[in-house]
């Protein structure tokens, strides 16, 4: 044989090697992909307000994707997202206090606490889960109340604070990896954003059960610094119609909560009152809860 066939042969060789080393080293990484949980409201699930462009297809739950299909495709995890839009703290545990019929990524009967401790029974190699949920337990006493829950957001915050409390139990009953709290974003409804309270009660309420937390709220309020803080303008909220926001993120807006979901899962930082906004309001009354919070 000549020499340069003796070459093609060599190279061949190499390439036929190279090509079964990188077959199994996929295959050792799909056997070694970790399962990722999440749990939540509307903003896990990934909806759009009705009126944004695109238009959402509401009877199609694949079209939508939050933040939890970023981490999962950024750290190569198996995604089961459980969100169920618009859902409370209450009704993430109890069926007879939810009135939802949630269009959902995974199918199930129940509860989500009942789903998620089910699939951490079930899926030991669970790495991850992420919990973001409380805006609803304020945004439906708003809708309730004709003082935008002014007098009622005391007993709705320990509402809140007891039954996240007893979601951190339950999952700890099954799970003892990585949770991580992800805190809302700047959200006005009616002109109030009581996001900063609902952190600050769900970091309180979580801190001993060793979980991370994702400073949503920071990252936005970063992302949206060169445009005055003006969240719609730094295009981190679905784009209405005609002009103007709604409430829910952009793609922007969940890549950037996938981003601080993924630094949390890197960089321990456990809760810490320091890292949320201050508690400004607009009233007397409201400024004295806070300072007496």
């Amino acid at each position: 044989m000549s020499r340069r066939g003796l070459v093609a042969v060599a190279v061949a060789v190499v390439l036929v090697v190279a090509a079964a080393v990188l077959a199994e080293a996929h295959r050792s990484q799909a056997r070694a992909r970790s399962d990722y949980l999440a749990l939540g409201d509307s903003i896990s699930f990934g909806l759009r307000d009705p009126d944004s462009v695109p238009t959402p297809v509401y009877s199609d739950p694949a079209s939508f994707t939050g933040f939890p299909e970023d981490v999962g495709a950024a750290l190569g995890m198996q995604v089961a997202n459980a969100a169920c839009s618009g859902e409370t703290s209450l009704e993430f545990l109890r069926m007879d206090a939810s009135v939802l019929a949630c269009a959902l990524h995974v199918q199930y009967a129940g509860t989500q606490i009942q789903y998620a401790t089910a699939y951490l029974k079930s899926h030991p190699n669970t790495t991850l889960v992420t919990l973001m949920i409380g805006i609803n337990d304020t945004l439906s006493c708003q809708q309730a109340t004709s003082d935008n829950c002014v007098r009622q957001l005391p007993g709705v915050l320990a509402r809140l604070s007891s039954d996240v409390a007893t979601t951190l139990k339950g999952l700890r009953s099954s799970y003892q990896g990585t949770i991580v709290i992800v805190n809302y974003y700047p959200l006005v409804f009616a002109g109030v954003d009581y996001s900063p309270d609902v952190n600050r009660t769900v970091d309180r309420a979580v801190s001993r059960y060793h979980v991370k937390v994702a400073d949503g709220w920071g990252a936005f309020e970063t992302a949206a610094a060169g445009s005055s803080g003006n969240l719609c303008t730094a295009g981190l909220l679905t784009q209405l119609v005609g002009d103007g926001c709604g409430i829910h993120p952009s793609l922007a807006g969940q890549a950037l909560l996938a981003l601080a979901v993924e630094e949390a899962v890197q960089n321990y930082r456990p809760p810490s009152e320091s890292r949320l906004p201050p508690c400004t309001v607009e009233s007397a009354r409201r400024a004295k809860e806070c300072a007496s919070g």
